[in-house]
């Protein structure tokens, strides 16, 4: 098990061989040596990759989705799918790295054909990747091989080393050491690129470990822990501690393996590095069978198994299997023993389907094209066949002349008997004359006969077509009225949405008018009575008189309870009776069936945003309300799309239609749009806007929340404490 656990993490650090925008866009020094007209990269797709290569990688990955639906040429899309397709190899997400890559292949048709070539040579590396993390090792070695092919071709340098390191890596995994070993240490010549260099140092480790050569092992590996801890690459730190872990687990210290892949495992865990994360898991098994600890094994094991399933590793899940299986012989489990068996069996005659039907579909063409030239081969044997046949005949009819020649000459009575025949064929021509002169006389009459019969034909069709004709043009007419009978209809049903809408909208701007009138009349004559009552017996309290104090104590307690009836009174009763998000999804419900605008609602997680604050709650519901008033007013959607997501200590809510837009830079800042960016701020909140003419507009805002507990309040001026300091006072 410790030699199958290095199959896999060696394939996964060619990842790192090379910088996505250096690769892709901004490789100057190949670049700037060749004079012809490249057209200049996109400054969007430059600021992508240098985005990611950054670190902040799921911010690259929203913006490149969001560059994708935006208009963009055919270069810079195929850019994007790549470094799509680069995240989800990162995250072991096979499947969707694949169709990323090919997705790139597809708006690969730059004029240029070196970058063309390039960024094909780019995308044979990560399919190449894929299939060797699917155990599919011949399909990667194809790739590899085609990516080599086509860097040769326009003498790319780095591209050529990041193949050989791959097609070495391809090799280590099919058992060949001595070819592996001699490509590594031809990828240590290339000195432009430090993550080549690096790989080759793990992987040359690896190989004398394997090898046996346990101290060569350990110089390669610090070599490259040298490397790791200049650039503060977390991938490679962890297929080195995997590395020196194998290395004492080989010489049965499994104390110290054991540490060593503990360090591993949490690294690949923190930094999202999956089948790291396997790998770590499974080296630690071997080491609990070892000590004999078949428990802890198979717990371990099972994690592996796990993630291994969910991100489709085939050759990790049937090593895996094997593993557990020798654990329940050890155990005497010959149940599980035997159901195990059957799972790795199953998968490997998945793997070996696959490259089977690859391997027949390769001879199918190979049969076809040997089909062909065998054909090929026949017609120019025929063609030879009917060229010697040519020349047979045609001295055949010279040898006929010679011979006819000499009886000519040696017989008169033959040239007579010729005369004669040649009188007689000429009156046998004479008499098939006649009869051709005859035969034009019938076809002339039966010529005349079909013409009599195609005109009497004409003459009833004619009054025919005319009928046709009128009976069409009325029925263009009718279908025309019916066009505008169903237009006018259809204008007088929107005519009524529309004055639906706008009473819907006209009675809530009343009912907020209505609520806003009372609060003021509330606060004026109730509130604002009480506060002059308490300043007046303030001003006229003296030092010997204190008993005045108890009353301004007692119409402090009554306004303070004012002001919270009066502040309970403007929260909505349903969220202190039902959870926010049925609210909220009632409250949407009933819009969609009055305005019939669609709108999709995506709240994740629930449980965490219905346990937020209440404050925050409500906030949230009154800018989604002026979003949604402001869009059946003005922006003539049919579809709305609102995601509400509380991830990492952040509330996020996108809100999208698809109306008419607007410029940003002629927005108009109503009273509605002042009051929902107060609300934001109350909150530390930020908002963007995305718009633009017949594109829709996209409202991002977004919310912190504190990291030591979910219900926070918002930003303001707690009124009961002031009350509380000032009856202590």
């Amino acid at each position: 098990m410790a030699v199958w656990s290095k199959r896999f993490y060696l394939i996964i650090f060619i990842f790192l061989s090379f910088s996505l925008q250096a690769q892709i866009e901004n490789k100057k020094n190949s670049f700037a040596s060749k004079k012809s007209a490249i057209s200049k990269p996109d400054p969007k797709i430059q600021d992508l990759y240098t985005l990611y290569n950054k670190g902040e990688e799921k911010k690259a990955y929203k913006k490149a989705h969001l560059l994708l639906k935006s208009k963009i040429d055919n270069r810079s899309t195929a850019s994007t799918n790549l470094l799509l397709a680069y995240y989800f190899n990162k995250r072991a997400i096979i499947d969707s790295s694949i169709y990323y890559t090919n997705q790139a292949f597809k708006y690969n048709t730059t004029a240029n054909d070196s970058l063309k070539s390039r960024l094909f040579s780019l995308g044979f590396n990560l399919l190449a990747i894929n299939y060797n993390k699917r155990g599919l090792f011949h399909e990667s070695k194809k790739w590899h091989l085609k990516g080599i092919e086509t860097s040769q071709k326009y003498n790319d340098k780095n591209l050529f080393y990041t193949h050989t390191h791959g097609l070495a890596q391809t090799y280590t995994e099919l058992g060949d050491y001595q070819n592996a070993l001699r490509l590594f240490k031809q990828c240590l010549e290339y000195k432009d690129d430090p993550e080549i260099i690096l790989g080759s140092y793990i992987n040359i480790g690896d190989l004398y470990s394997r090898l046996k050569d346990y101290d060569n092992a350990v110089i390669y590996y610090k070599k490259g822990k040298a490397l790791c801890e200049k650039s503060n690459n977390f991938q490679g730190k962890t297929i080195i501690l995997l590395g020196l872990g194998e290395n004492y687990q080989l010489q049965n210290k499994y104390q110290e393996a054991l540490k060593m892949f503990q360090e591993a495992r949490v690294i690949a865990d923190e930094n999202e590095l999956n089948q790291l994360a396997i790998i770590s898991r499974v080296t630690i098994g071997d080491c609990y069978i070892a000590q004999k600890k078949y428990d802890e094994a198979k717990l371990i094991f099972s994690e592996a198994l796990q993630k291994s399933a969910v991100f489709g590793l085939l050759q990790n899940q049937i090593d895996i299997y094997d593993e557990l299986r020798k654990i329940a012989i050890k155990q005497e489990d010959y149940k599980n023993a035997y159901l195990f068996f059957e799972k790795s069996t199953h998968l490997k005659d998945s793997i070996s389907k696959l490259e089977r039907i690859k391997e027949i579909n390769e001879l199918e063409i190979k049969y076809k094209t040997a089909q062909k030239q065998k054909e090929i081969k026949s017609l120019k044997f025929q063609n030879e066949a009917k060229k010697l046949t040519l020349a047979s005949q045609e001295e055949a009819i010279k040898n006929m002349l010679l011979k006819e020649e000499i009886l000519n000459k040696n017989n008169e009575n033959t040239i007579l008997a010729f005369q004669n025949s040649s009188s007689k064929k000429r009156n046998e021509i004479s008499l098939l004359k006649k009869d051709q002169q005859l035969k034009a006389l019938e076809i002339n009459q039966q010529k005349k006969i079909k013409l009599y019969a195609i005109s009497a034909f004409l003459i009833l069709l004619i009054p025919i077509i005319a009928l046709l004709f009128q009976f069409h043009k009325r029925f263009k007419v009718q279908h025309l009225l019916n066009i505008k009978q169903t237009e006018i209809s259809s204008q007088k049903i929107n005519s009524i949405l529309k004055e639906q809408e706008l009473e819907l909208i006209k009675a809530s701007i009343s009912g907020q008018d209505k609520e806003r009138q009372r609060i003021s009349q509330e606060l004026h004559d109730s509130i604002g009575g009480n506060l002059a009552a308490i300043k007046l017996q303030i001003n006229h309290l003296s030092s010997s008189n204190f008993s005045n104090i108890q009353n301004i104590s007692n119409h402090l307690d009554e306004t303070y309870q004012q002001v919270r009836n009066l502040s309970h009174t403007l929260l909505p009763k349903k969220f202190s009776q039902n959870k926010f998000l049925e609210v909220l999804e009632s409250y949407l419900n009933n819009i969609s069936e009055a305005s019939k605008i669609k709108i999709s609602y995506i709240p994740y997680p629930k449980k965490e945003i219905n346990e937020l604050h209440e404050d925050i709650q409500i906030e949230i519901f009154k800018v989604i309300q002026e979003l949604l008033t402001n869009t059946i007013k003005h922006a003539k959607a049919s579809e709305i799309e609102i995601q509400l997501n509380y991830i990492e200590n952040t509330l996020n809510l996108l809100f999208e239609d698809n109306g008419i837009g607007f410029e940003i830079e002629n927005i108009s800042r109503g009273i509605g749009f002042i009051n929902m960016e107060n609300r934001i701020i109350k909150l530390n909140g930020t908002f963007a806007i995305d718009s633009k003419l017949k594109r829709g507009t996209i409202f991002n805002i977004e919310i912190p929340i504190s990291k030591s507990k979910s219900k926070t309040k918002i930003k303001g001026i707690d009124l009961k404490n002031q009350l509380d300091e000032l009856k202590s006072n």
